[in-house]
């Protein structure tokens, strides 16, 4: 099975080496039990099905155990999970103690089936005590072997697959920080590793070797002499080159996956240091390993970030010094050329100064003189406004005087209305009276004598009915007059009214005008007393500038020689900045090596 380009399928292949173990392990112990004769003639049968019967349950247990140590990363791979960085996380620390898990867990496996030969198959096969432990010691030597063979070969992938991980968007920062190193380990494992490479080859050449004396001494016990000699050396020395060949070959390949576990980050991290040496820096990686070697790894990594973003920062800053002091070397000569216009300028200022002051001085008395001026204003508008004030009072006495005029014309009209119809009532009697007396004369003429007194009498009421006619004409003449007269002061009145309610509006605006005229008096008179103040401090302030200006044009003529050193300092500190640049330009950084 070829190695995953991404996270599909590669906790499948992590876990494959582990069925290779349990195959290869069967196989070598069949072997051993052929060449050593430990399995009698007629229990081989039976031999063969329990060991087949194990390796398939042993093949189905490890493929459960895979699946419950790799959960998050099968998950990934089959597109159950988003691959999301807490996650790929949690797939990267699967990986990384899956080979401690295979090894312990193999050698479990191991432990169980040789108790299973040594208390279930042999009683079943009626072998004895003695074949019972050979076949449990063998299993108890083979396995450590078959897990530590397992284990080098899962932790090969294991690293892989932690790359492959890490690949999908961790950074090694990150990698490290879930991963930490585990330091004073690599004795320990190297220990036990020799001990198992060491210990289960001398029990399979010592078992070989005490099976293949015993038999070669039954040999010769039943053959002549010479005949058995040569047998049982000719057997001996066929079984010994194949039990020797075959604990060569264990042991070549258990060195062989050993020495590549060691080796493998160890030459990543030479290639990379070497890669940085020679000027080529890349992106840091992630390079797995175990123990100090992973320490190791994880260090360089760092290592590797830092360094790149300090070589980052350095170009960045031989740029800038690079830029910066070719615009200060720019700079300098400019400076040192505008130091004699600014020396010249100054004296042209200090004389402006000068001028100035005496400006100063003219503004300072007329804004004195503005200042009595609007005193004046002020005074002027106070008056004004209580003149307006008097006057808008008159108005509105006047007007409350002629709306009393207005109301007596009112009444005195009323009043001659009803004059007029009390005349017309005694105009209407006199008429009557006036008939009446006439027909009396009338009727006194036509008595005679003795109706004379009585006609003399009514001719007299006829002459008073019609002086009292006349006296009503007259009377309604004078009350037409005086009718006429009451209407046009009715209308005098309306429009001196009018007038009076335009005079006080009009003396209202005027008031206002007034206040408002007085308010901005006053607002001047505080402007005018500001502006006296601060025309003093400006006087003040010129005189005072006049002497800083002296001293300024002495500094200025101390700047044009330190500008002459500074020019001189900014040439070298330019060449300094172009070795530098050279110097980093070295190194090729790719994109994201800073990171």
């Amino acid at each position: 099975m070829t190695m995953p380009v991404g996270v599909r399928g590669l906790a499948r292949w992590i876990a494959r080496p582990a069925l290779l173990g349990f195959s290869v392990g069967a196989l070598l112990a069949v072997l051993h039990c052929q060449l050593t004769d430990t399995v009698p003639e007629g229990a081989w049968a039976p031999f063969l099905l329990f060991v087949g019967l194990s390796l398939t349950l042993s093949l189905w247990f490890t493929g459960v155990h895979g699946r419950r140590a790799l959960r998050v990363l099968y998950a990934l791979g089959e597109g159950r999970q988003p691959a999301t960085p807490e996650s790929l996380l949690k797939a990267l620390l699967e990986a990384r103690t899956f080979p401690e898990r295979s090894f312990a867990f193999v050698l479990q496996c191991w432990l169980l089936v040789s108790l299973g030969l040594a208390f279930v198959f042999v009683p079943l096969v009626g072998g004895t005590w003695m074949l019972g432990l050979r076949l449990a010691l063998m299993g108890l030597f083979l396995g450590p072997l078959s897990a530590l063979f397992v284990y080098l070969m899962v932790a090969r992938r294991a690293r892989k697959a932690v790359e492959l991980v890490a690949a999908q968007g961790l950074s090694p920062l990150e990698v490290v920080a879930t991963a930490p190193p585990r330091r004073l380990r690599v004795r320990r494992r190297m220990v036990l590793f020799t001990a198992i490479a060491v210990l289960s080859p001398s029990f399979f050449i010592l078992d070989a070797s005490v099976s293949r004396t015993l038999d070669a001494v039954d040999a010769m016990v039943g053959a002549p002499v010479h005949l058995q000699r040569e047998a049982a050396a000719q057997a001996s020395q066929t079984r010994g080159l194949a039990v020797a060949g075959l604990v060569a070959v264990l042991v070549m390949m258990t060195a062989y996956v050993g020495g590549a576990v060691i080796a493998e980050p160890l030459r990543s991290i030479t290639e990379d240091a070497t890669r940085i040496a020679q000027g080529d820096f890349r992106p840091p990686r992630i390079i797995a390993a175990e123990d100090e070697v992973w320490a190791t790894s994880a260090a360089f990594a760092q290592m590797q970030t830092q360094l790149g973003q300090a070589l980052t920062q350095l170009q960045r800053a031989g740029l800038q010094i690079s830029t910066t002091t070719e615009q200060l070397v720019a700079t300098s000569g400019e400076q040192e050329s505008g130091a004699d216009e600014q020396a010249a300028s100054l004296n042209v200022t200090s004389a402006t100064t000068e001028e100035l002051a005496r400006s100063a001085q003219q503004i300072a008395g007329n804004a004195e003189s503005v200042s009595a001026i609007a005193e004046t204003t002020f005074g002027a508008a106070q008056t004004g406004q209580r003149g307006a004030a008097a006057f808008l009072g008159a108005m509105q006495r006047m007007k409350e005087d002629n709306q009393a005029i207005a109301d007596a014309v009112v009444r005195l009209n009323k009043r001659v209305q009803q004059i007029g119809k009390v005349v017309e009532f005694i105009n209407e009697i006199a008429d009557k009276s006036d008939l009446l007396a006439l027909n009396a004369e009338l009727e006194g003429t036509k008595a005679g004598e003795v109706g004379r007194g009585f006609s003399l009498v009514a001719a007299e009421m006829r002459r008073l009915a019609e002086n009292v006619i006349r006296s009503t004409k007259a009377i309604e003449q004078l009350i037409a007059e005086i009718r006429d007269a009451t209407h046009a002061a009715v209308m005098a009145t309306e429009a001196g009214l009018k007038t009076t309610d335009a005079g006080t509006v009009l003396a209202a605006q005027v008031d206002e005008s007034l206040s408002l005229i007085l308010e901005l008096a006053r607002q001047t008179s505080h402007a005018v007393r500001s502006i006296s103040l601060a025309t003093q401090q400006q006087q003040t302030g010129t005189d005072q500038l006049a002497a800083a200006m002296g001293d300024i044009l002495r500094v200025t003529e101390q700047n044009y020689a330190a500008t002459k050193q500074m020019a001189a300092a900014n040439a070298d500190l330019s060449t300094l900045a172009r070795d530098l640049k050279r110097a980093v330009e070295r190194f090729h950084i790719a994109p994201g090596g800073d990171a």
